[in-house]
């Protein structure tokens, strides 16, 4: 049986791929992931959410099946909002605090509190 070539992971598949929007990918996944889980905890449907939010149940449900192309972060946080969800966006100023090209760059995250 030949060896197998592992590569360790950094943690976020998109930068594994190597694909050229993954900080934009993971924000969208972390955002349906909040979605799904708000649906599972108030038992709602995707025709409920997509009535709610003003999409179609198709696009509710291939969107929650990863078709990330298909929605856009604002349209995602717009969503979010209309069914009443508290969504903050914080700017840190991280640029002061470090020499130009010490420590850590910036990025984006997604921090849900369900």
């Amino acid at each position: 049986m030949p060896e197998e070539k592992m590569t360790p992971s950094c943690g976020n598949v998109f930068v594994d791929l190597d694909l050229p929007d993954a900080e934009e990918l993971t924000v969208k996944s972390q955002l349906i992931l909040s979605l799904q889980r708000l649906m599972k905890l108030h038992r709602l449907t995707q025709r409920e959410v997509a009535a709610r939010v003003g999409a179609d149940q198709p696009t509710i449900s291939k969107v929650l099946r990863g078709h990330l192309d298909l929605v856009t972060v604002d349209r995602l946080l717009a969503w979010l909002a209309r069914l009443d969800q508290e969504v903050q966006i914080t700017v840190r100023d991280r640029f002061s605090s470090h020499a130009k090209g010490d420590g850590p760059r910036g990025g984006i995250s997604v921090f849900s509190g369900m």
